[in-house]
């Protein structure tokens, strides 16, 4: 589980840190730099899927030019906040594998004057201080130790009986070094382990932009993983139905949500392409093939988080987007009740004053509000929790009555504003 990021120099960010829960609400206004957080998760979300820093930001083609990773959004020089030559990105995660304690990886990145990235600095140590590997050991010469153009030098932890750090490493810089010493021979096993839970959580993310025209198209079978824009949503639903349980919880949250009166779920052939569709049949014996975009929308979420193998973490920007707000409660309690039970979390950011009046004490705890003060191009972040009388003032306004006045970025205008002297 991601714990929190902290963004330094990246895009609009000085020095900002995101706190992370089960379920982790964002708002602020819009150009605010919420969608930047989001660039953030991709950075790290392309690190574990094994790519090269140029192919992070400028996007991978397969060999036959079909696109497999979409660039980040920015030209390579507005990566990092105006005037800096790099930007870093802190990591925090905790229970990976089951262990107890937390993992911190850093990884700071250069952008030269050809506008090629570079791994300046990185690494990866336990909360103990205990050190995986690092690119500038404390108290060494960082000209010395950082290597040639082409290359990082690390120096990795110390093993059993072993004073100080231990052997050195050389690794591309050109990619970070987490996904490189996974298959370096010179490498401890329980370091390379480390390494591996960490390149997995980030790989485990999606980024879902639903789009309903997408979620109406019939699917070839056999395709059992909903795509970013909820491609292959009748299969994915066709999966997850054939559990007696999993069908019948389907249909449940989809009579909540719509007047409906639901009783099962259809997956009709096509008989010339041999497609899959999707018809919800109710109890009047009516069979429905053309669901709203709301329900289609909310049925994909339900697809994503009770699907078999879903991912640990979902982020989502603007979540509410189609659903009535006298339904937005399902869709708040369908995620609070999975990220508990399942283990997994999603982020999201919203615009939505009713999101915010319905979530749960946990939920509150793990809100965040994004922030740009006045005459300031740089973006803050504080917990929600944390602005002046937060909690009182839920209790007997709501958020969503401050949220939609102005009152958060008022109060965090106010503080930041305030002499600490």
């Amino acid at each position: 589980m991601i714990a929190s990021i902290r963004l330094e120099n990246f895009k609009n960010f000085v020095k900002e840190r995101l706190g992370l829960g089960p379920f982790t609400v964002i708002v602020g206004a819009n150009a605010s730099g919420k969608s930047n957080i989001r660039d953030a998760f991709r950075f790290l979300h392309g690190i574990g899927r094994g790519y090269a820093l140029a192919e992070i930001f400028g996007g991978k083609y397969g060999p036959g030019g079909q696109v497999e990773w979409g660039p980040i959004r920015g030209a390579a020089n507005e990566m990092a906040r105006f005037g800096h030559e790099s930007f870093s990105i802190v990591t925090r995660l905790k229970g990976l594998n089951g262990t107890k304690g937390s993992i911190q990886h850093m990884i700071e990145v250069g952008i030269g004057d050809g506008a090629e990235f570079r791994v300046n600095r990185e690494k990866l140590a336990k909360a103990s201080d205990e050190t995986t590997y690092t690119s500038h050991p404390p108290g060494s010469d960082p000209v010395r130790e950082q290597g040639d153009d082409d290359h990082l030098l690390l120096r990795m932890g110390k093993t059993r009986g072993q004073k100080g750090l231990g052997k050195r490493l050389a690794v591309r810089s050109d990619r970070p070094a987490l996904t490189q010493i996974q298959s370096a021979k010179s490498a401890i096993r329980a370091f390379k382990a480390e390494a591996q839970a960490i390149s997995e959580s980030f790989a485990s993310m999606r980024f879902l932009d639903l789009v309903p025209d997408r979620m109406r198209q019939p699917s070839f079978p056999g395709q059992s993983v909903l795509g970013d824009s909820g491609e292959n949503l009748p299969t994915v639903l066709q999966g997850i139905c054939a559990d007696d349980r999993r069908r019948e919880t389907l249909a449940e949250w989809t009579r909540e949500l719509t007047p409906m009166d639901v009783k099962d779920f259809e997956f009709p052939v096509d008989p010339t392409t041999g497609r899959i569709g999707l018809a919800i049949r109710e109890t009047n014996n009516r069979a429905a093939y053309g669901a709203s975009d709301g329900t289609l929308r909310f049925l994909a979420m339900m697809a994503a988080l009770l699907g078999p193998d879903p991912a640990r973490l979902y982020f989502f920007e603007e979540i509410e987007n189609g659903i009535h707000p006298s339904r937005l409660h399902l869709l708040v309690d369908l995620i609070e009740t999975q990220t508990t039970k399942s283990g997994l979390q999603v982020v999201t950011t919203t615009h939505s004053s009713e999101l915010l009046t319905m979530m749960s004490d946990n939920t509150f705890n793990d809100a965040s509000v994004v922030c740009r003060l006045p005459d300031a191009a740089e973006a803050i972040i504080r917990p929600v929790s944390e602005l002046p009388r937060a909690e009182k003032l839920r209790k007997s306004q709501g958020l969503g009555r401050l949220l939609a006045s102005g009152w958060m970025e008022d109060a965090l205008a106010f503080t930041e504003s305030e002499d600490p002297e």
